[in-house]
């Protein structure tokens, strides 16, 4: 049961491109004791599910995190249903610090492309967050907590972390066709112009202007050379849909 709580969790975070911050603002910024302050952020998240960030050193949420790096996300899963408190959400406790790893800042960069504009401001930085722990409330007898350490049933293939530049433009480039297949067919989604941003272990992410997509593979990865594999068997899947 704990790896479907800890799936869920997975699914819902990955599937998100933004998330609310909350943080602790310094006393001496609004003369009180420390005081929590909740923001809307745009979130990646690395392959170990760590949430990456980029913001600004003039943000509130960045002068609170310099004093104190402990943080948490909420994951918000129930857009559009007439009941919302019915769907998931996740909140997710852990401690931020700053992050200069090219490849993530590459990945948040392929999940955020109109962030390229303001990235290399002076003033802005990249962030990771490690998870500590996660709640996560999926409706009626559905909650729970789970440590960091039960998260990942699935563990990340570092090669792919590697190699998944070189796999998405691949994607973009040469196999267009393919991505709208499977946004039309597999996710019922409308439109054109779908994009591959990221790849790991249990599946891709697409993105068509603002909206965010996740489609899981059939079977999870256990190796980065069976991307390929995978990848034409979501195609043959969605042309015979």
């Amino acid at each position: 049961m704990t790896d479907d709580f800890s799936q869920a969790v997975r699914d819902l975070v990955r599937g998100c491109d933004r998330a609310a911050l909350a943080t602790a603002l310094p006393g001496e910024t609004i003369g009180s004791p420390p005081w929590p302050y909740v923001s809307l952020v745009l979130v990646a998240v690395d392959h170990d599910l760590s949430p990456l960030l980029l913001m600004s050193d003039l943000a509130e949420h960045s002068k609170a995190i310099a004093a104190d790096p402990r943080v948490s996300l909420l994951f918000d899963g129930t857009a559009g249903l007439e009941q919302p408190l019915t769907g998931a959400r996740v909140s997710m406790l852990g401690r931020v610090a700053e992050t200069r790893d090219e490849r993530l800042k590459r990945r948040f960069l392929a999940r955020h492309p109109d962030a390229e504009m303001y990235a290399g401001f002076k003033d802005f930085r990249f962030y990771r967050v490690v998870p500590e722990r996660v709640h996560l409330v999926a409706g009626f007898g559905k909650i729970r907590w789970i440590g960091a350490d039960r998260l990942l049933t699935v563990p990340p293939l570092p090669e792919l972390a590697e190699s998944e530049e070189g796999i998405v433009r691949h994607m973009n480039e040469d196999h267009s066709d393919a991505l709208q297949l499977y946004a039309g067919k597999l996710l019922g989604l409308s439109g054109s112009g779908w994009t591959m941003t990221g790849i790991d272990a249990e599946g891709i992410d697409l993105r068509q202007a603002g909206q965010v997509a996740r489609l899981p593979f059939d079977v999870p990865l256990t190796a980065a050379g069976e991307a390929r594999k995978s990848l034409v068997s979501l195609v043959a899947r969605a042309r015979a849909a």
